[in-house]
């Protein structure tokens, strides 16, 4: 692995850390956590999820959230607040409230994509390309995360077609990234690899990575993501998150153990483990929880 590799993370704590937790956080109390983030040197926070509130409690008021949080960093250095998107309305929302890049999401699985998004896969693709398309007119970036890249709660194992379908159907509407997601935590290293390839056989385009640990893969897959060239992971403070809609997927992989394992391995994030432990601490106390999943907050960095 280059000594002078780096890889950009992507904070998903405020939307993917949230959205599954038992506890319904105030916008207030959401947006302080953001500015605790950037606080650390993180540059993009997946800050906010347009869904109905109905579906998905914890991420109500999304637009006071928008309003609350800072848009720059300590020395004014730029932040780039994304917004999770499941439909044209979502989009409408998220353009009003001032995201700077926009997150849309296509499932690999009919099953899946009918107890997310309430549409099948056919329905979904269509409408993002019509998002991106879009969403390029105002001004935003652009992320389509294939969501159960690596496996579906409902059907198993996702074949590698099933993933390029969905990137070959969204890659003419020219996304400017593409977010292989292992939505229910269950691939291996040899999967990441076997994925990237797929996707880079067609396409250049910018790829990020998506892991939960629910099997303990997560920091491994991450590893080899980088080692094939993945240029953004994405990661939640304190380990937290879920999906709402999958049966029994665990938290994400945690920044802070993330960090720790790309900078002992010579990788550059521009943030540090130290930076990273308090504001873990303080969304685990707002949250209620005994502790959080991440073990950095408990072991601390090396050397101490």
């Amino acid at each position: 692995m280059d000594a002078r590799a780096t890889v950009e993370i992507v904070e998903v704590g405020p939307r993917d850390g949230l959205q599954n937790e038992s506890a319904v956080l105030d916008p207030e109390v959401r947006a302080a956590f953001v500015d605790r983030l950037v606080a650390t040197g993180l540059r993009r926070v997946e800050t906010v999820s347009f869904v109905h509130p109905g579906r998905v409690p914890q991420m109500a008021g999304a637009e006071e959230v928008m309003a609350a949080v800072a848009r720059t960093g300590p020395s004014g250095e730029r932040v780039s607040h994304i917004g999770l998107v499941l439909n044209e309305r979502g989009l409408e929302r998220a353009v009003a409230a001032g995201v700077d890049e926009v997150n849309l999401v296509a499932i690999t699985t009919e099953t899946f994509s009918q107890r997310n998004q309430g549409a099948g896969v056919d329905d979904v693709l269509a409408a993002t390309v019509r998002m991106l398309s879009a969403a390029r007119a105002e001004g935003l970036s652009t992320t389509v995360t294939v969501s159960a890249a690596f496996g579906c709660p409902f059907e198993g194992e996702v074949s590698t077609e099933q993933v390029m379908r969905v990137v070959r159907e969204v890659l003419p509407a020219e996304p400017d990234e593409i977010a292989l997601a292992d939505t229910i935590g269950v691939g291996v290293p040899a999967d990441v690899r076997r994925l990237v390839a797929a996707v880079r056989a067609e396409s250049d385009v910018k790829l990020r990575a998506h892991f939960h640990n629910t099997r303990n893969t997560g920091y491994a897959n991450a590893l080899a993501a980088v080692e094939e060239g993945v240029a953004a992971l994405d990661a939640s403070s304190g380990g937290f998150g879920g999906c709402p809609f999958a049966p029994a997927a665990t938290g994400n992989i945690a920044t802070e153990d993330l960090v720790y394992a790309l900078s002992r391995s010579g990788i550059e994030t521009g943030v540090t483990v130290e930076d990273l432990i308090p504001p873990a601490s303080w969304i685990t106390e707002q949250l209620g929880a005994f502790e959080a999943p991440a073990l950095l907050g408990r072991a601390g960095g090396f050397p101490s």
